[in-house]
């Protein structure tokens, strides 16, 4: 679900986290989390740093916004270490993942499939299969294999039966996976993937014209692609790459209802249309940093 750093330690006096409805799943829920370091100005001589309040960390942020899955931290794993840039081009990544009976998968392997592309520890993927449980499947390619496992455990610990993690080189795995599955391929993400911020090394990033145009081939027609970066060179790199693609449309306005979410001036949409933020975009946005995100549609 992105790629990993250390993240600063901020201090803020307020801090509201916003959930917007997705347009994707009809189940989801707006809802506002906030809370308040109470801090105040003052002329008086600053506190020594015992006496100042704590900071907030975004790893405290995320799992505020994931509460409710109530993941448990006590797995037989060892620290799970995630490395922050992989080479998917090493000859470790380069066997394809073995393509999973769906059947002992998925409860309902017809039912139509959201593919998340390094979906990370997979928290968001299940954020979203937990409130969809009998409408869509979700699986989660990472290339990281101990947090596969951890998230194999929680899926497990949840009781997810329309959710599946595998191990997985999406530029080499991607095609064969969606081609055998029993229902229809309705959206793929890929979220703040590594970058590889070295121009000698964009050969190594996940979104190669092979995986575009498995992507677009498999997509129901219908079907869509949702892209972010908090980098913005690796956000123009995908937009440039699907919007070269025909089949695609770029949808920059959405109906939600109650309101409309828009773009910016460059395309950008303002705002997650997923109902919530990945790990990766909480850990940016604490910080500062915009994301990039983009959503993509296959002609009827």
């Amino acid at each position: 679900m992105g790629w990993c750093c250390c993240s600063r330690w901020l201090s803020q006096s307020r801090l509201t986290i916003g959930v917007s409805v997705s347009p994707f799943l009809s189940t989801a829920r707006s809802c506002s989390l906030s809370f308040s370091s109470n801090c105040h100005v003052s002329s008086s001589p600053q506190p020594t740093l015992q006496q100042q309040p704590p900071l907030t960390r975004s790893s405290q942020l995320v799992a505020l916004e994931y509460a409710d899955l109530n993941l448990s931290c006590n797995l037989d794993l060892g620290h799970v270490r995630i490395r922050q840039h992989v080479n998917p081009l090493s000859s470790s990544f380069s066997v394809p993942a073995q393509v999973p009976d769906w059947n002992q998968v998925f409860a309902d392997p017809t039912l139509p499939l959201m593919v998340d592309i390094g979906c990370g520890s997979g928290r968001f993927l299940m954020w979203l299969a937990k409130r969809t449980p009998k409408e869509r499947n979700f699986l989660g390619l990472e290339i990281r294999q101990r947090i596969v496992k951890r998230a194999e455990s929680w899926a497990k610990d949840l009781a997810l039966d329309n959710i599946h993690f595998l191990f997985a080189n999406a530029t080499i795995s991607f095609k064969q996976l969606v081609e055998s599955y029993l229902g229809p391929l309705v959206l793929v993400s890929i979220l703040c993937p590594d970058p590889h911020f070295k121009k000698r090394h964009h050969k190594r990033r996940v979104l190669q014209k092979p995986l575009v145009g498995a992507i677009v081939d498999n997509l129901m027609p219908g079907g869509q692609v949702f892209i972010q970066s908090d980098v913005l060179d690796m956000a123009l790199d995908m937009r440039n790459q699907f919007d070269e693609v025909e089949a695609l449309k770029h949808i920059d306005f959405l109906n939600l209802g109650h309101s409309a979410m828009l773009c910016d001036s460059e395309g950008w949409l303002l705002s997650n249309p997923m109902g919530m933020r990945t790990e990766r975009e909480i850990h940016a946005e604490l910080e500062g940093a915009k994301i990039y995100r983009r959503l993509y549609q296959k002609h009827m």
